[in-house]
């Protein structure tokens, strides 16, 4: 073997372990990494939904089936007070917006008569057009609405559309009605 390959050899050698290490360090990182990115995640979430029903003591999940692996999905939670009477349902849904897939929290009572109100967690609509669907302007409107009335305003609803964002909009209404719909089907 000649000097030039016995270079080439070292140098692959040395690519080779300083990988390994580095992937043997991000292997040792990343699972309490990941604990503390889902324990995160649930406390964010929790907060949410005391803001969404101040009036609970707690939020029991509802969780769907198992998957393949065993692990149960929170398809939305019973708002409880502190007697234990559900006073509302909480939940979070994803819907595709204008752009990008919308994330919202939201909650009705447990009547199923008014919106309590809604949170925009998450998207990447259009900046100063789509991306309003996160200013208090427009999810104030959300605060109280009866369920009849969930709608944009030019559909004979409540809610006024953000100008230049109407599928913003009512991609934000849509993930509401389906979430209610399936967690009203899920408690009948």
């Amino acid at each position: 073997m000649s000097e030039s390959n016995k270079d080439t050899v070292v140098v692959i050698g040395k690519l080779v372990l300083i990988s390994v290490v580095a992937a043997l360090l991000l292997a040792i990182t990343y699972i309490p990494t990941q604990q503390q990115l889902e324990l995160n995640v649930i406390a964010a979430q929790k907060a949410i939904l005391a803001e969404l029903v101040p009036g609970a003591d707690n939020f029991d999940p509802v969780e769907g089936p198992a998957n393949a692996e065993g692990e149960r999905e929170v398809l939305y939670y019973r708002a409880v007070d502190e007697s234990g009477n559900i006073v509302a349902y909480a939940f979070f849904q994803r819907q595709q917006g204008s752009q990008s897939m919308i994330v919202v929290a939201g909650a009705v009572d447990s009547s199923f008569s008014n919106v309590l109100g809604m949170d925009v967690l998450s998207h990447e609509e259009t900046p100063g057009l789509g991306a309003k669907i996160t200013t208090p302007a427009f999810q104030n409107q959300f605060r109280g609405v009866p369920l009849q009335q969930l709608a944009l305003s030019r559909s004979g609803g409540s809610i006024d559309a953000i100008t230049g964002a109407t599928i913003s909009s009512q991609a934000v209404v849509n993930a509401l009605n389906t979430k209610i719909n399936q967690v009203k089907a899920a408690e009948a």
